[in-house]
């Protein structure tokens, strides 16, 4: 688990086509700082498992490889060699959670549509596919390209963070353009209730059992009557 605090700007130093994946290698001395094979990094948001890691003069960095489908579903695919990425190493236990649970797996990809400059801060709109908007809500949490930030502002197709001075220079959100692709992750919260409510499309989320649930909690707090539950049983 990760927590959307970037720990530094890595480098994409080498990209090698294997067919059906990428093995890519990125430089990044402070998540490397006591790694080993089989560790998690999160590149951009997107948790990947280290293969390799090499020491050379500039600092040490690391392998991994990346499979075709989280290249299509994530925008690892737009990397090139020299492109700068967010790095994060997973939340050590008993570790402070200083953003929001981030799982490191991308639910879908967004683009920079514009920014904003203020005095002291920087306000950006981002397009949102819309299957992901109801996971969307103004004040909550959103990872973009593995930042953990809070929604100013949410659209059926677009939301707006405001960033401060130290995410513009610390993480690759302060280079982005309009027409950039970013990595987006929802919180899993929000996921895990809408399946209690029983409103996701997956196999165990029908919507009667999700109104029961609903009907039963409000119930059970005074807001809802027995009468409201006989007319909904004749209904």
């Amino acid at each position: 688990m990760f927590t959307g605090i970037v720990e530094e700007l890595g480098e994409i130093v080498a990209i090698e086509h294997l067919g059906d994946a990428s093995r890519f290698q990125v430089r990044g001395p402070v998540v490397t700082e006591g790694a080993k094979h089989g560790d998690s990094i999160a590149v951009n948001g997107v948790c990947l498992t280290v293969v390799d890691l090499i020491e050379d003069a500039e600092g040490t960095r690391f392998s991994a490889d990346v499979m075709a489908e989280t290249l299509d579903r994530s925008s690892l695919g737009a990397l090139d060699v020299g492109s700068r990425v967010n790095l994060e190493r997973p939340m050590a236990l008993g570790g402070r959670l200083g953003g929001h649970i981030v799982q490191g797996h991308v639910d879908g990809t967004g683009a920079i549509v514009d920014r904003k400059l203020s005095e002291h801060w920087e306000i950006v709109k981002i397009s949102l596919p819309a299957e992901l908007s109801r996971y969307v809500v103004e004040k909550g949490s959103i990872t973009v390209d593995g930042i953990s930030l809070t929604v100013v502002d949410a659209g059926f197709d677009y939301f707006t963070v405001s960033l401060i001075p130290t995410t513009l220079a610390l993480t690759t959100l302060g280079v982005k353009q309009a027409g950039d692709p970013v990595n987006l992750e929802v919180d899993v919260l929000a996921k895990y209730v809408e399946r209690l409510l029983g409103r996701d499309n997956g196999p165990q989320g029908n919507g009667s059992q999700g109104d029961a649930l609903r009907n039963n909690g409000l119930r059970n707090n005074g807001l809802l009557d027995n009468g409201t539950q006989d007319k909904e049983a004749t209904a």
